[in-house]
């Protein structure tokens, strides 16, 4: 199994343990992860059979404007901003992220907030047979889960996790 961290992380792919396919022949990532285990995937002539997308990166629905104020706000102060993504990603957890940190670089972030998930790419690994699993949380701070569902419904089995954020943590 090939499991990809997501921004500004490292070693998180325990917190996915309950979910996480551990299998020779699965590819997993989270968030940023999630992109780049979707473009590994796509890319390889290895032999795939299930990949899994942790809370993917979805920010299609987000205007110029915020991606601008996200970017802008890194380049401000990257210590404080990470410090309130590791918050937010939790919510509506208290879980504490702050081990996993392995901080994050602009051109990270930015290709988080500017990917475009590509439903012609999408169907390409259906057509191959390659099962896609998307998790998402019903209560995520940081995507629009129900946007995110909706959009990769078609091509993915999807698991909603009632009252979890973008680490599918339950709230308390």
């Amino acid at each position: 199994m090939s499991f990809y961290s997501g921004f500004s992380l490292k070693g998180e792919e325990e917190i996915f343990d309950s979910f996480l396919d551990r299998g020779d022949l699965s590819v997993s990532g989270f968030s940023l992860g999630a992109i780049e285990a979707f473009e590994y995937v796509l890319n390889t002539k290895d032999r795939v059979d299930k990949l899994q997308l942790f809370s993917p990166a979805f920010f299609e629905d987000k205007e110029k404007k915020f991606k601008r104020l996200q970017l802008m706000f890194f380049k401000k102060d990257s210590d404080a901003y990470i410090e309130n993504f590791l918050k937010n990603i939790a919510l509506p957890s208290l879980y504490d992220m702050s081990k996993y940190l392995q901080k994050g670089s602009y051109e990270e972030l930015e290709k988080l907030l500017y990917y475009i998930w590509d439903k012609d790419k999408l169907q390409e690994l259906k057509d191959r047979n390659i099962q896609i699993e998307v998790y998402l949380g019903e209560k995520d701070h940081i995507i629009n889960s129900t946007l995110a569902k909706e959009f990769f419904i078609e091509f993915a089995t999807i698991y909603f996790i009632k009252n979890s954020g973008h680490i599918l943590k339950i709230g308390e």
